[in-house]
Formats: structure tokens, C-alpha cells, sequence
């Protein structure tokens, strides 16, 4: 997973005032895990910085104007895109509407999923195809895409997995792997 700086995120991004979110949310265990987010309203973008216990960042991209989300997980020179559903504009629709705010999520009412993403075997981005948003953030990267999947299979490992949780108490924990191609 790469470390990204927030700040060096927030001037490629956003050229204007942005809202800023920061939570508190119990992992599985009760310990708290640091989630914020950028909200760039003019834009329809939402930028999380997820910080694991370990101190390791992820940072998650949500392009709503183009439709788009990407994943650049800590220490790691690759992007993963995939498109938004439904669910993800849901999700993201309750930052947008919202004001600045500081919140604790307790873990007893927050609503955990799990996604599993596959890494589609020869599916790397051409970063000059994305849009400005996706490549200030994946400038030095590969960028693969990645589709939804059932559950990693049996012939797969699981990659890594990211926590995002929304404003509305879902937690829903990402978790890449690399499809047989």
C-alpha cells in the first residue's frame, strides 16, 4: 500500500474550497481506525484516506461526475479502477449533501460488508485516458481495472483489502485479487 500525502492530493485535485470529514471507526476488533474525507462538492469528488492501525493510508477516489472509482492502496505503484453502481453513488451521496463534521461510527450500529475485486489480467489504463482527477492521483502507477466478484475463488489470494465507511453506518471492507487470466 502507498503512503500518499493528503495535502499533495488535496492542491492536484481540488483548486477550491473543499468540505473535510474525519472519523473515528472501530475496525472488527473495537479498535479505532482514522477514515477522512475530502469532499469536493463543485466537482462531485470524494477522496477518502483510510489509515489502518498499522499506520499504513489507502486512498480512495470517487469520481461521481465520470462514474469512476480508484483505489491506490500504501506502498504499492499500481491504481485499480472500476466503475460505480448504484450503491457507491448512495454512499457517496450522503457525503455530498452533508456539511464538515467530526464523527465516532460505534461498531455496534454500523452496518460491515465485504466487495471482492478481481484484477482483470491484461487490463492496464493508458493514465493520459483517465480524467484529471484519476491521473493526478495515479500519475507513476500502473492502472488496472477490476470488476466485482462473488468471493475470491479458490484458486485465488486475497491481494489486500481497504475500509471505507460512509456517513450512514455502512463499513464496507474492499478486497483486491488478481483473476487468472
Amino acid at each position: 500500500m502507498t503512503v500518499v500525502d493528503g495535502q499533495n492530493i488535496h492542491s492536484h485535485l481540488y483548486n477550491h474550497n473543499v468540505d473535510s470529514e474525519f472519523t473515528l471507526i472501530p475496525d472488527q476488533t473495537g479498535t479505532l481506525i482514522n477514515r477522512s474525507a475530502l469532499v469536493d462538492k463543485h466537482n462531485n469528488l470524494v477522496t477518502y484516506s483510510v489509515t489502518s492501525q498499522a499506520n499504513h493510508t489507502s486512498t480512495v477516489l470517487f469520481d461521481v461526475k465520470h462514474g469512476s472509482i480508484c483505489y491506490k492502496p500504501e506502498n504499492r505503484d499500481t491504481c485499480f479502477l472500476r466503475k460505480m453502481e448504484r450503491s457507491d453513488y448512495e454512499n457517496v451521496h450522503s457525503l455530498l449533501q452533508q456539511s464538515t463534521q467530526q464523527s465516532v461510527l460505534l461498531g455496534n450500529e454500523t452496518q460491515r460488508q465485504t466487495e471482492f475485486l478481481g484484477v482483470m489480467g491484461g487490463s492496464q489504463v493508458d493514465v493520459s485516458t483517465l480524467e484529471e482527477p484519476l491521473q493526478a492521483l495515479c500519475q507513476h502507477s500502473s492502472i488496472h481495472w477490476t470488476r466485482r466478484q462473488n468471493g475470491p475463488g479458490k484458486q485465488c489470494l486475497v491481494y489486500f483489502c481497504i475500509d471505507i465507511c460512509f456517513p450512514s453506518n455502512i463499513c464496507v471492507s474492499v478486497c483486491f485479487y488478481y483473476l487468472p487470466e
